[in-house]
């Protein structure tokens, strides 16, 4: 059974920083893609970062040099260390794999429970 748990999420002020991390368990699987989307109230989810298993990574306009993503294969864990806050980062923060089990052809995509990330002074 494969699980996500997101951790690292809180209330921060203006200009602060936090690190969330991403936790993938269960067995018998690769992981292909990974990334951070996150859902502000009355508003749709949207991605903020992606990371490829080779490293590759793609961020949205609006977290570029603020936001960084990267993961441990190792540990099947993706990281988004997030400098810099501003109010309206605040949301909710899901993260999110597409997953291949082997011997099988599909791949499927799984998402975490979410940690909320507050910015307020």
């Amino acid at each position: 059974q494969v699980q996500l748990v997101e951790s690292g999420g809180g209330l921060v002020q203006p200009g602060g920083s936090l690190r969330l991390s991403c936790v993938t368990s269960g067995s018998g699987f690769s992981i292909d893609v990974m990334g951070w989307y996150r859902q502000a109230p009355g508003k749709q989810r949207e991605a903020v970062a992606i990371i490829t298993s080779d490293g590759y990574t793609n961020l949205a306009d609006s977290v570029k040099g603020r936001f960084t993503i990267s993961r441990d294969n190792a540990k099947n864990t993706v990281y988004l260390q997030i400098d810099s806050l501003k109010v309206e980062d605040t949301a909710v923060y899901y993260c999110n794999a597409d997953i291949t089990f082997w011997g099988t052809l599909g791949t499927y995509s799984y998402w975490g429970q979410g940690t909320q990330v507050t910015v307020s002074s």
